[in-house]
């Protein structure tokens, strides 16, 4: 009888993600136009994390970005964007 008995099935716990990670992930999804990708990361933070960590890697991007063109974060933005350089 004590034989039959079955030990509770162990379960891995779930892999804590931080929010620049999932801003990462989330982001590269979009622009790789993943869906399934982009709703997982889409869950690993609340939407106000996310939000942050978007922002947080669009900044770290343009500046990248601008350095590599030598030209100001704002006029790359702007052209990124389509719109007139002023």
């Amino acid at each position: 009888m004590f034989g039959r008995l079955r030990k509770p099935e162990q379960r891995e716990p779930a892999r804590q993600h931080n929010l620049f990670e999932a801003a990462a992930t989330y982001v590269a999804a979009c622009a790789e136009d993943d869906q399934e990708a982009l709703e997982e990361a889409g869950g690993w933070v609340s939407p106000e994390a996310m939000s942050f960590g978007v922002r947080e890697l669009a900044c770290r991007a343009l500046i990248a970005l601008a350095r590599e063109r030598d030209e100001s974060p704002q006029t790359v933005a702007r052209s990124l964007m389509g719109l007139p350089v002023a």
